[in-house]
C-alpha cells in the first residue's frame, strides 16, 4: 500500500487546550465538569520542582504523585497504568517533558483513563499528539504507537517553559522546524490532497515561517527570562501548531527522513547526550541532501549557527573518518519500517544515507 492509498485518520487536537499564565490555579474549575476525585500526577524530579510554584496550593481533588522511572518504555507505561488502577484513579496527569507526556498517554490508553498533560518544556509536540514514541532501556528507538483516543486536556503554563534550560527550547525549535521539511516531502507530490492534508501542509509551513521569524528572539528572551510575545508564539508553535501537522496529516504529516536519521543516530552511543531536537536538526540537513536540495541547506546554515544547532558530524560527537559508525547509523535509519522509506516510491537505501552524510560534511566544511 502506498502512502497515497493509506487512509488519513484525523486526530486533530486534544479536547481542550489552554495557554495562559496562571492556568494551573484553575485546575479545580477545569476538572470540575468531569467529577474527578483522584488524579495520579506522573512527574520527574526536575519537572515537579519547576512546576511547584505554579500548582494550586489548595484543591478539592486528591493528587497522588508518582515519579516516572527512566525511559519511555512499554514496561514503564504498564507500571504507571497498573498503579493508577490500583489507586482507583479517575485520570492521569502528566507533568514534564516529552517522555512523561508519552508515558502518560500510553498509560491512559492501557488503563482506559483520561489524560491531562502539563508540558514543562517547549521542546516538542508530545503534549498535543495522540501517540507515544517508545525506546528500550538503553535509549534506542524501538517504535511508536498511535492511540485511538486523544488527550482530554493540555494546559500550557508558559512561565514554566520560560524558566526551563534554554537548550530544550532550542531543540524544540529544531524538532518543529522539521515539520515543514518532512510534511512537504511527503505531500508535495500527491496528485490529490484532501482538505485535511491541505491543512497539514499549510500548518507545517506556518511552523517554519514562525520559527525562522521569531526563533532567535525567543531564545534571547528565554535567556533573559522575559515572558514575551515571541517566546509564547514559539512555545505554542512547538507544542500546538507542530502537533496540528500530524493531527490532520496523519502519516503524511508526522515524520519522514529527518526523524529516521535521528533514529539512526540513537544507535551511536556518542550521540546519547544530545537532545531529540538536536539530532532531528541534523536529520533535516541529511534529508535535504537526499532530496538534492543543497540550496536550502545553505539557506538554513545561518539560522543553525545563530541558534547553535548541530550541522556537522563533530557537533554530534562523531567523525567523518569513522565509516563503520556512520554506516551503522545509515542502516538503522533505513530499516524497512522507518519513515524515510515514505520519501520515494522505491524507498531509500543505507548507502544513499551514508553518502548524504558524507556529502553534507563536504557542504558545511
Amino acid at each position: 500500500m502506498t502512502k497515497e492509498e493509506k487512509a488519513i485518520v484525523v486526530r486533530g487536537t486534544p479536547a481542550i487546550y489552554h495557554c495562559k499564565a496562571g492556568i494551573l490555579d484553575k485546575l479545580d474549575t477545569l476538572l470540575a465538569p468531569y467529577q474527578y476525585k483522584r488524579v495520579i500526577v506522573v512527574h520527574g524530579d526536575r519537572s515537579l520542582e519547576a512546576a511547584q510554584p505554579y500548582l494550586p496550593k489548595e484543591t478539592n481533588i486528591t493528587l497522588i504523585y508518582l515519579r516516572y522511572q527512566g525511559e519511555c518504555t512499554l514496561q514503564e507505561a504498564h507500571r504507571i497504568a497498573c498503579y493508577a488502577q490500583a489507586e482507583r484513579a479517575d485520570a492521569i496527569l502528566g507533568l514534564g517533558g516529552g517522555k512523561v507526556m508519552d508515558l502518560v498517554k500510553a498509560a491512559g490508553n492501557t488503563s482506559g483513563l483520561d489524560t491531562i498533560l502539563v508540558p514543562t518544556l517547549a521542546s516538542n509536540c508530545a503534549a498535543w499528539t495522540p501517540l507515544s514514541v517508545f525506546y528500550n532501556e538503553e535509549g534506542q528507538f524501538t517504535h511508536y504507537t498511535v492511540f485511538p483516543k486523544s488527550t482530554l486536556m493540555v494546559l500550557l503554563e508558559p512561565r514554566i517553559a520560560l524558566h526551563a534550560p534554554v537548550d530544550y527550547l532550542r531543540a524544540g525549535i529544531a524538532d518543529t522546524l522539521a515539520k515543514w521539511y518532512e510534511a512537504d516531502v511527503l505531500i508535495r507530490g500527491l496528485k490529490h490532497r484532501s482538505a485535511a492534508v491541505q491543512v497539514a501542509h499549510l500548518t507545517a509551513r506556518l511552523c517554519q515561517t514562525a520559527l525562522l521569524e521569531h526563533g532567535r528572539q525567543s531564545i534571547h528572551d528565554a535567556e533573559q527570562k522575559q515572558l514575551s510575545d515571541a517566546f509564547v508564539e514559539v512555545a505554542e508553535t512547538i507544542i500546538m501548531t507542530g502537533g496540528l501537522v500530524g493531527g490532520f496529516g496523519d502519516h503524511l504529516g508526522r515524520i519522514a527522513g529527518a526523524h529516521s536519521v535521528h533514529n539512526g543516530l540513537t544507535a551511536a552511543p556518542a550521540t546519547h547526550h544530545l537532545l531529540h531536537g538536536d539530532k532531528v536538526a541534523y536529520g533535516i540537513l541529511v534529508q535535504l541532501v537526499l532530496e538534492d536540495n543543497v540550496a536550502e541547506v545553505k539557506n538554513l546554515l545561518p539560522f543553525y549557527e545563530d541558534l547553535g544547532l548541530p550541522y556537522r558530524l563533530g557537533d554530534l560527537g562523531l567523525s567523518a573518518e569513522d565509516r563503520p559508525t556512520l554506516e551503522s547509523i545509515a542502516r538503522q535509519a533505513t530499516l524497512p519500517q522507518e519513515s524515510i522509506q515514505l520519501m520515494k516510491p522505491e524507498g531509500v537505501t543505507s548507502e544513499e544515507v551514508y553518502k548524504a552524510i558524507v556529502k553534507l560534511e563536504q557542504i558545511v566544511s
